[in-house]
C-alpha cells in the first residue's frame, strides 16, 4: 500500500515512493511532525514490538524532533476555537462517539440509564473529545464529577473496563467496532451515537503545507486508500490484544 500524503512530505530525509503526477511536489522540503503515540489505532506503541505504528503513521512518514513543528497529528478534532490558534487540513476522518461496555453488561443500555445509576463509572482521558462528551452529553456537565475516572491513555481506560474498574468507555464508532470484533465477546456497543467530530492535521497559522496536504487527502479519498486504512487499523488489526 502506498503511503498517504507522501506527495506532500516527500523529503523527510527518508526514501519516498514516486510522486503522483497530479499532486504537489514540495521539492525536498523537510517537514517536522509531532504526535503523542497515545490514541490507538491512530497512533500508538505496539506492545509486541515496541514500534510506533497506527493509522496516522500509514498516513505519512513522521519526522519528530525537538523544537518547532510543522504539522501535528493525533486525532485532533476540527473546532472553531482551535482555528484561532492553528490552521487545519480538510477532514481525513469522521468519528461518531459510541458507548463501549463489557459484553455481559445489563445494568444500563443507553446514556440516560448510565447517568441514572450513581454506582457506574466512566473512563476518559482528560481534555479529549470523549471526556467532554461524557461530561456534557452523558453526565451532569460537571468536569470534576467523581464518576469519571481519568487515565493517561485510551488503552489504559479500555483495560480498566475489561477488569471491571470502570463500566463505560466512550470511543469513536469505527474504533469501538474494532475493539468489539477483537474481544471475542468481552466487549459490546450499547445505546445511540452521541456526537460527530471531524479529525484534521494542524499547522502553524499561514502554513504553505495546508494546500498540498489537502490535495493528498482528496487523492487518497478518491483512490480508496483512506477506506483501506480504516479497514486495516480499525477492523483487521487486533486492537487491545
Amino acid at each position: 500500500m502506498k503511503r498517504i500524503l507522501t506527495a506532500a512530505v516527500a523529503a523527510l530525509s527518508l526514501t519516498a515512493p514516486a510522486l503522483a503526477a497530479d499532486l504537489p511536489d514540495l521539492g525536498g522540503k523537510e517537514v517536522v511532525v509531532v504526535t503523542e503515540n497515545a490514541y490507538p489505532p491512530l497512533q500508538f506503541v505496539d506492545p509486541a514490538s515496541g514500534n510506533a505504528i497506527g493509522w496516522e503513521y500509514d498516513a505519512m512518514v513522521p519526522a519528530v524532533s525537538e523544537g518547532q513543528y510543522d504539522l501535528g497529528m493525533t486525532g485532533i478534532t476540527i473546532r472553531d476555537d482551535r482555528k484561532e490558534m492553528v490552521d487545519f487540513s480538510d477532514a481525513y476522518m469522521r468519528s461518531e462517539m459510541v458507548m463501549m461496555v463489557r459484553g455481559d453488561e445489563d445494568r444500563f443500555t443507553d446514556a440516560a440509564s448510565f447517568a441514572a445509576n450513581d454506582d457506574l463509572l466512566m473512563a476518559a482521558q482528560p481534555g479529549t473529545t470523549p471526556f467532554y462528551v461524557g461530561v456534557y452529553e452523558v453526565l451532569d456537565g460537571d468536569e470534576a464529577n467523581p464518576r469519571i475516572k481519568l487515565f493517561e491513555t485510551f488503552g489504559a481506560g479500555v483495560q480498566a473496563l475489561k477488569t471491571g474498574d470502570v463500566d463505560l468507555v466512550l470511543t469513536d464508532g469505527t474504533a469501538g467496532n474494532g475493539y468489539v470484533s477483537a474481544s471475542d465477546g468481552a466487549l459490546k456497543i450499547v445505546g445511540d451515537k452521541l456526537g460527530t467530530e471531524d479529525f484534521g492535521f494542524i499547522f502553524p497559522k499561514g502554513s504553505d503545507l495546508v494546500g498540498p496536504i489537502n490535495a493528498a487527502i482528496a487523492d487518497m479519498k478518491g483512490d480508496g486508500t483512506i477506506d483501506a486504512l480504516n479497514k486495516k487499523w480499525f477492523l483487521d488489526y487486533k486492537l487491545g490484544g
